[in-house]
C-alpha cells in the first residue's frame, strides 16, 4: 500500500510547485503524508458530495484541482463551510493534496492538453516563467478556421453542449490562445502575441467588452468545463503510475451552471 508522500512526490514531479502562482496554494494542505492509502479520488473542487463519495468509497487523498484551504484560516470551526468540510476530512481521516495552477502551466498540463484539443501546433507558454514553462499557452492552426469552427470544436473536445462566443463567428483564426479557469488577465498577454482568439473557462463582462474592442475573439468554455476533462485524465495518470491503488475521478461531481 503507497503513502500519501509517495503519492505527493509523484504530483510533485507531474506538476513541480514552482510552476504554481505566488498567490496560490498547492501540494499537500490536509493529512499525514506517512499515511498508507488504498484509494485515492481526484476532484475539481471539494464539496460536501464529493467528500462523502470519497467516505463512502474510503478514500484516505482526494487530489483536488482548486486548494482546500485556499487562503489562510484563523480559525476552524463549523462557523464557516470550509471549516466544516475541513473538520469532515479531518475526522475521516482523508488527506488533500492540491496541484492547482501548477497543472495549470505543468508540460502536460491542462493547458497543454487544451492546446492539443484545439489542434494547436508548436504551443508555447503564453506568459513565459523566468526559468521554466509559465502561463497560458498560444499556438497556430495547421490552416485558418472561423471562430464558430473553433468554438465548435472546444465543444467537442470538452463534450459541452454550449459556450459563450465574443466576435462574429465568422472571424477568421489562426492564432489562438487558451487559459483554463478564470483567466482574463492574460488577455493582454494574448494580444502582444497578436493572438486572433483566445479560450477561457471564464472572465468578467468589462475584458469581454476590452476583447470585442481589441478584435480578439473569446471562447468562454465556463470555468467547470475548461479544468474538469484533466482531472479525469489525472486519475487515469495516477493509477497507471500506482496500479496496486484504486484511484478514480469524482463521479457526483457536476457543474453548478447549467444551460436551459
Amino acid at each position: 500500500m503507497v503513502t500519501v508522500r509517495l503519492i505527493a512526490d509523484f504530483l510533485e514531479e507531474f506538476a513541480p510547485s514552482e510552476l504554481a502562482e505566488d498567490w496560490d496554494n498547492v501540494g499537500l494542505l490536509v493529512g499525514d503524508d506517512r499515511q498508507q492509502v488504498a484509494s485515492v479520488m481526484t476532484c475539481l473542487t471539494i464539496t460536501p458530495p464529493v467528500i462523502a463519495e470519497a467516505v463512502e468509497r474510503g478514500a484516505g487523498l482526494i487530489v483536488a484541482h482548486h486548494p482546500l484551504p485556499f487562503r489562510a484560516l484563523k480559525r476552524l470551526t463549523r462557523e464557516s463551510h470550509d471549516g466544516r468540510m475541513l473538520l469532515d476530512l479531518i475526522a475521516a481521516g482523508i488527506a488533500v493534496y492540491s496541484p492547482h495552477t501548477a497543472f495549470d502551466s505543468a508540460q502536460q498540463g491542462i493547458n497543454q492538453q487544451l492546446a492539443d484539443g484545439l489542434q494547436l501546433v508548436d504551443a508555447a507558454p503564453l506568459v513565459p516563467g523566468e526559468t521554466t514553462l509559465g502561463s497560458g499557452r498560444w499556438g497556430t492552426l495547421f490552416a485558418p478556421i472561423s471562430l464558430g469552427e473553433l468554438a465548435q470544436r472546444a465543444k467537442t473536445f470538452l463534450r459541452i453542449d454550449g459556450l459563450h462566443l465574443v466576435g462574429e463567428p465568422d472571424r477568421p483564426v489562426t492564432r489562438v490562445a487558451v487559459a483554463c479557469g478564470s483567466a482574463g488577465e492574460l488577455l493582454d498577454a494574448a494580444r502582444q502575441q497578436q493572438c486572433d482568439a483566445l479560450l477561457l473557462g471564464e472572465t468578467r463582462f468589462h475584458t469581454c467588452l476590452e476583447a470585442e474592442a481589441a478584435g480578439i475573439g473569446l471562447v468562454l468554455a465556463g470555468h467547470y468545463a475548461s479544468e474538469r476533462f484533466a482531472v479525469q485524465q489525472l486519475a487515469v495518470v495516477l493509477a497507471d503510475a500506482f496500479a496496486d491503488t484504486n484511484i478514480w475521478a469524482s463521479r457526483v461531481e457536476q457543474d453548478p451552471l447549467s444551460w436551459v
